[in-house]
């Protein structure tokens, strides 16, 4: 017996080491590479820890809903806001205040999930995912829009506790706040644990997040459990973003860094999205490594420290996710889930001849070219560059097409390859005096080695764990690789100047940067339509559907992956290049990584699965943002998201096909056509009996039997095998 009872020890002893390996791993790279005195690593730890809750609160809405919750931060953003509004305009204290944002915040989580998640619950993760970001907008302006209410200003306020405490370690200094937070953050996750696991509706939530079907089947209230998961997320980011206005201040606008939302993704991977104890470990840690790296980088030739924390994590996460990674059908289903690439149905050849169609489809193409090489003579200049750049946008939008759409890669790091490709371009017009189209073509084909680059150490990922890398790598070289800090070949703050096209084409006015940012993107267009059709197109297609069958015709997924990685690369290079000499200047505003979110929400606002797609969706964002009066803004922001993906989860694309669908079959309805998904079927019967009417007997007339043979004379269940029963024909 004693035998058995060490053995098992044992056995657990193995499995929570290799549990919390990734943990120790962290920790022992910040201890050898970035060592820190004590009080430092303990304020790291307060970072982490503050992570810790944003990243418990996002583990609960993915095992809830399955969705990585990109508003998590900003779910507690406005309670916080009003907190300190409570307690600076109407005199509220402490006590009093924070108990109420409280409230506040745990009922914001529920509307949350009555009125916007529940309405996306049969919706592909994508689409959820991206409505996230779509509610994360919306929260953030109703915290911006708050203090207008009060006649207050915000301006990263600190929201201090109602005690005074401090002490050192060292040389650290720890003020209340941060001793709050010490204090806080262990007691509300020991809350958690407890809720989730001594609790009914713990258990509840427990079961549903492992089947909400057979949760639903046993009783469970599967809808109440989601809206109470979704109100304890809330009150976890409540918490979070009062501690952290208490030791960083009030942040303004969006309640997560970039920083703070990779290190939370990150610790959600690690932690398989699922282990909660692992994940909130790894957020500490990784909030240690980033004081760690912060500390130790104190001249301009160590790494930035954002470059440092991100290449540190990505590697780790890389070797982490192929470690632990099984080829199994269910890792294969949940990276379907991340596709919403509705196929566009080509247009029968027998629809396709009648002359209707054919004028049509002839006269609409031309008049919609006709409308945008005259734009920019009845625009003003800036408005026209404005267009110039909407057309820019929506050839940068078909690189995500062709990765997410039709490759199933879901990539949040294309705004770092259009850069790369600025960079390129700009360099070589500007110091290497080239004309200016190959200097798109080497913007072109830098970008896709750079994608190539970023896609060789992701190849074997999937969904999120792609997205996330893919982030990180936009991250690193944005802050990094594109920074002349560190490179000096970097035409940051150069003035870039417009060449001759081909030594001949002045190209120098707005109207000619129009132009040929008009024909860029129909290259693009035509591109895009021949590679769909050939046999790259139908590769990447059958590897997104289905990669085992894919292997068996012979197709090598890795290679197939790669190639989409290139073509996309290409896309937003060429599209980089052009926005760099558009803009005649090479900054860093148009590139930041929080653009990332922003384009490949366009995209699938547009319909991922088309070119049309990438180009409704930048007009519509990009259009509204730069042509439409200020009080028509909220449509560009989370609120026309929301909007336009309740309404048509497809996208404006798929509403478009839709119409065109119905339009093409009623044209082959009036030709007298027949063909199947644009024509209601016949309801002749070809040389069949005729139908003969059911007649219906009288019951009342009829002796009824009882069922068991037992009723009147004559009364039978069944009727009399002479009788001959009518054959009915559909």
């Amino acid at each position: 017996m004693a035998v058995l009872d060490r053995e098992q020890l044992a056995t657990n002893v193995r499995a929570w080491a290799l549990r919390f390996a990734p943990v120790a791993a962290i920790l022992l790279l910040q201890l050898l590479v970035f060592p820190v005195p004590a009080g430092v690593w303990v304020k790291g730890a307060i970072v982490g820890g503050l992570t810790a809750l944003v990243a418990l609160g996002m583990a609960l809405t993915w095992r809830s809903n399955g969705v990585v919750s990109f508003a998590q931060g900003d779910l507690g953003m406005a309670p916080v806001v009003l907190v300190h509004l409570l307690m600076v305009a109407w005199g509220w204290s402490w006590w009093l205040a924070v108990p109420s944002g409280l409230v506040v915040a745990l009922l914001l989580g529920a509307i949350v999930e009555l009125a916007v998640i529940r309405r996306f619950r049969k919706a592909p993760r994508l689409l959820l995912t991206v409505a996230t970001i779509g509610l994360a907008q919306v929260l953030g302006g109703i915290a911006i829009a708050l203090p207008a209410l009060f006649d207050e200003m915000v301006l990263a306020p600190r929201i201090e506790p109602p005690f005074t405490y401090r002490f050192n370690i060292g040389a650290t200094v720890f003020t209340e706040s941060e001793v709050l937070a010490l204090v806080a953050v262990p007691v509300v996750v020991a809350l958690l644990a407890l809720v989730l696991q001594r609790s009914d509706v713990g258990l509840a939530a427990r079961a549903s997040a492992d089947s909400a079907d057979r949760a639903s089947l046993l009783g469970i209230p599967v809808g109440r459990v989601q809206t109470g998961v979704w109100s304890l997320a809330a009150g976890l980011a409540f918490v979070a973003v009062l501690l952290r206005a208490g030791v960083l201040g009030l942040p303004i606008g969006s309640a997560l860094s970039l920083g703070v939302l990779l290190r939370a993704l990150t610790a959600l991977l690690i932690g398989r999205l699922t282990d909660l104890p692992v994940i909130a470990a790894t957020a500490v840690a990784l909030g240690v490594l980033e004081l760690g790296v912060a500390f130790n980088a104190s001249t301009p030739s160590v790494l930035d420290p954002i470059l440092a924390a991100v290449v540190a994590v990505g590697l780790l996460l890389r070797g982490l996710s192929a470690r632990a990674r099984r080829a199994t059908r269910l890792a294969e289903g949940e990276a379907t889930s991340w596709r919403s690439a509705d196929e566009v149905r080509p247009i029968p050849r027998p629809i396709r001849r009648l002359p209707v169609v054919r004028v049509v489809r002839v006269g609409g193409t031309a008049l919609l070219l006709a409308v945008a090489v005259a734009l920019p003579y009845v625009l003003s200049v800036d408005r026209s560059l404005k267009s110039s750049a909407v057309l820019l946008y929506a050839l940068l939008g078909l690189s995500v097409v062709v990765l997410t759409g039709w490759a199933g890669q879901v990539s949040l790091g294309q705004v770092a390859l259009f850069a790369v490709g600025a960079a390129v371009g700009a360099k070589a017009t500007s110091d290497w005096g080239l004309d200016l189209t190959l200097a798109l073509l080497l913007g072109g084909v830098a970008a896709a080695v750079a994608a190539i680059v970023i896609g060789l150490p992701a190849l074997r990922l999937r969904g999120l764990e792609l997205a996330v890398i893919t982030l990180a790598a936009a991250i690193a070289v944005t802050s990094w690789l594109l920074n002349d800090r560190f490179f000096a070949w970097v035409p940051n703050g150069r003035r870039v100047e417009r060449p001759d096209l081909l030594g001949r084409i002045d190209i120098s006015s707005a109207t000619a940067i129009h132009h040929l940012s008009l024909a860029l993107l129909v290259i693009g267009l035509l591109a895009l339509r021949g590679i769909r059709s050939s046999r790259t197109g139908r590769a990447l297609l059958a590897t997104r559907d289905n990669e085992r069958g894919a292997q068996a015709y012979g197709l090598s997924p890795l290679r197939v992956r790669l190639t989409g990685f290139a073509l996309s690369g290409a896309l937003a290079g060429v599209a980089g290049a052009m926005f760099a000499h558009h803009q005649q200047a090479f900054g860093t505003q148009p590139y930041e990584p929080g653009q990332n979110l922003s384009v490949f929400t366009m995209v699938v606002l547009g319909g991922v699965g088309s070119p049309m797609g990438a180009v409704l969706g930048a007009v519509w964002l990009q259009g509204i943002r730069w042509f439409l009066p200020g009080e028509w803004q909220l449509l560009a922001s989370g609120a026309g998201v929301l909007f336009v993906l309740l309404i048509v989860p497809s996208g404006l694309g798929g509403l478009v096909l839709r119409l065109r669908d119905l339009w093409l079959g009623r044209m082959a309805t009036r030709a007298g056509l027949d063909v199947p998904g644009f024509t209601a079927p016949t309801t002749a019967v070809a040389d069949g009996p005729t139908p003969v009417e059911l007649e219906i007997p009288d019951l009342a007339a009829t002796p009824a039997s009882n069922g068991d043979g037992s009723g009147p004379p004559g009364a039978s269940a069944t009727p009399p095998a002479s009788v001959d029963t009518p054959v009915v024909t559909p």
